[in-house]
């Protein structure tokens, strides 16, 4: 079974708030107004203040990601944590990519890229939920923050730039972008590897190794490298042998 970036549910108020069952699984059905019918009080929109908007990320606080509950980690990661974690790792690119990138802006596209989950809900590629259909309800929900929610706020320059930015990471073409791409999925091999230790290796996590093969730039896939022989050390000590995907095991050193 194929994994991506695990992707996030909203558990408030609702656990199941934005999320769809196999029974009511037409695409079409979803809308942001469907989301936003469920809370109450509704946040309060059109407004020059940013407070509603801060209100709707407390969602991303409390919303678990989701790839790993599949494996019985009730009590894992949220969309912000995650979100934070990337955050710090772009402010620690080398020099070798710092010369070529805008890391403030790699750091507010990390704090930025996952924001759409808030409303959209947890969509992973297991669900039965098109690439495309994701992309519709993620896009309309950053029209809804960025227009609706931040759009009188300070001339709406504040939802425009969180709305670029964004806009920057989906279509993944500028070197920031890229790199904050890897930066995601450098933060799930650590969250892979940390929740294995946690678990004594009691837990193989190895289907998700095989995103390190979608790391594009080398120093990120250096991190990668260490992660993974951490990994088979960690193992080793255990008596144990995990698995691992798409050829991703580290080689013996000569």
């Amino acid at each position: 079974m194929a994994v991506d970036e695990a992707t996030q549910t909203n558990g408030n108020p609702a656990p199941t708030a934005g999320q769809l069952d196999a029974k009511d699984a037409k695409e079409s059905a979803w809308s942001v107004e469907s989301v936003l019918a469920e809370i109450t009080p509704r946040y309060a929109e059109n407004t020059d203040s940013p407070v509603p908007f801060f209100h709707l990320l407390e969602r991303l606080k409390t919303t678990p990601r989701a790839g790993w509950r599949r494996f019985g980690i009730d009590k894992c990661e949220s969309i912000s944590d995650h979100m934070y974690r990337m955050s710090i790792i772009t402010m620690m690119a080398p020099a070798s990519l710092t010369s070529k990138l805008d890391i403030l802006k790699c750091c507010r596209m990390a704090l930025i890229h996952d924001m759409a989950e808030s409303l959209v809900g947890d969509i992973t590629p297991v669900d039965p939920v098109s690439k495309e259909e994701k992309s519709r309800r993620e896009s309309e929900t950053m029209d809804y923050i960025c227009t609706t929610l931040l759009g009188k706020f300070n001339g709406g320059l504040n939802g425009k730039d969180v709305r670029a930015i964004w806009q920057e990471y989906e279509d993944s073409e500028t070197p920031d972008s890229l790199f904050v791409h890897d930066v995601d999925k450098i933060e799930l091999l650590l969250q892979m590897i940390e929740y294995e230790r946690a678990h004594k290796c009691e837990l193989d996590l190895g289907e998700f190794t095989w995103v390190s093969q979608k790391i594009q730039s080398d120093e990120v896939k250096g991190w990668a490298e260490q992660v993974f022989r951490e990994r088979q050390d960690m193992w080793k000590a255990a008596g144990k042998t995990p698995t691992w995907r798409a050829n991703t095991e580290p080689k013996e050193k000569a």
